[in-house]
């Protein structure tokens, strides 16, 4: 068995990896690379394979820097079938339908060709078959099992078996304890891993710390009678929120003020989240099974529309706008900070702990006017695998894979 690495080594995105054995290709994951000029050269070069060659793909998450080119591989001659959990199929098809429109638009202006359309999502979406954890596929020489990664809902770490041995892609790695995913699954007795370690030396805020800052943030903005506007990815952290602002209601702990979600593709990603509620952690499970609508609570309102949105601005402080991008570069969000972040009483809360930001959202350039603004951080985890979790101490080969110990072999 032969494992090369084309992405998501020496960088952190564009994660792609070929794993071959005899004349039998596979591809665990075929995301695209993220980050200015370079990348847009990067994603428009041919594969360093043949895509008619492979047999089948594997995808540990729906993020795009991890399924971005599936719909080149299909154009350019994929013939095989890709396999994920449910909710990664779902939530994929979603993110490549507003990746395409995303990057078309970036690449017009460039004056460069599209990577893909919307009819090479939908032939891709043909081929793409969900499958559950620990229901081995089996592909030539190949069996190839799916674990959860606790990284987002339905992201997978996925162990390869052929030759008489196993190696596991771990995927992206969870950061428990996480609202909503469930820890991350440890795989046994693996030969060989493969590690991904992007946040490895980082331990992220407490998740009752991070809810308690943000109901101090609420009552800061009912007090002033002011506007709480919070960037929030649609996939993920727009869901997080959720949970975390349903809790507070249900508890008494923060007072019943409208609250918007303003992005419609976090409205959409959020029914995949509803649809897939058997994959929630033990706590949102039991809250669910208990009648608790976690995503939905009195005062909520989610606006698809534009002409919904707008409404917004009709609707009397206090209020809390939620809504894309989460990098505030893009999106709704930039509409409502123009409109608000000049105001004293309105504040804008930065979510991921990113002081940088935070400085820089306090006096900003907004739709082409320079305005000041209020901003504070509140740290967030990216779904990350905290240090202590990859390597313990004591052990000065690094931490053995999960149930490999039997083997004698380090993490690699």
């Amino acid at each position: 068995m032969k494992v090369t690495f084309h992405g998501g080594a020496g960088q952190v995105t564009g994660a792609n990896y070929l794993v071959s054995s005899g004349d039998t290709h596979i591809l665990i994951d075929c995301g695209l690379v993220q980050g200015g000029r370079f990348s847009e050269a990067q994603n428009s070069k041919p594969f360093p394979y043949d895509p008619a060659s492979i047999a089948a793909a594997f995808v540990t998450h729906a993020h795009i820097d991890h399924t971005g080119r599936l719909p080149q591989l299909v154009k350019n001659g994929f013939k095989g079938t890709v396999y994920s959990t449910p909710p990664t199929r779902d939530f994929a098809e979603l993110l490549l339908y507003d990746s395409e429109h995303v990057i078309r638009g970036e690449l017009e202006r460039e004056g460069l060709p599209s990577l893909y359309t919307p009819e090479d999502v939908a032939a891709l979406m043909e081929r793409w078959e969900g499958v559950g954890y620990h229901k081995p596929v089996a592909v030539g020489p190949f069996k190839v099992t799916l674990y959860d990664a606790g990284h987002i809902l339905g992201s997978s770490s996925i162990m390869v078996e052929a030759e008489g041995k196993k190696v596991v892609f771990s995927g992206d790695l969870g950061n428990p304890p996480t609202p909503i995913i469930k820890p991350t699954e440890y795989v046994s007795g693996a030969d060989y891993c493969l590690v991904e370690s992007t946040y490895g030396n980082r331990v992220h805020e407490d998740f009752e710390r991070r809810k308690d800052l943000l109901e101090d943030a609420i009552e800061d903005a009912v007090k002033s009678g002011g506007v709480l506007m919070i960037p929030a990815f649609a996939m993920e952290r727009t869901q997080e929120l959720l949970f975390e602002l349903n809790e507070l209601a249900e508890h008494g702990r923060i007072p019943k003020i409208p609250i918007f979600i303003d992005s419609p593709l976090a409205i959409k990603l959020t029914g995949v989240y509803q649809k897939y509620q058997n994959y929630f952690n033990q706590e949102a499970w039991n809250l669910v099974r208990s009648g608790d609508a976690i995503f939905n609570f009195p005062g909520l309102k989610m606006t698809l529309t534009v002409e919904q949105s707008k409404e917004i601005n009709d609707v009397p402080s206090p209020k809390i706008i939620i809504a894309g991008s989460g990098m505030s570069q893009g999106g709704r969000i930039l509409h409502h900070e123009r409109r608000y972040l000049s105001r004293r009483s309105d504040r804008k809360d930065i979510r991921r702990g990113d002081r940088g930001a935070v400085q820089a959202a306090r006096h900003r350039r907004l739709l082409g006017a320079r305005r000041p603004a209020q901003a504070s951080g509140v740290g967030a985890p990216h779904a990350g695998f905290p240090a202590f979790r990859l390597y313990r101490p004591g052990r000065s080969g690094g931490e053995r894979c999960p149930g490999a110990e039997d083997k004698g072999r380090a993490c690699r």
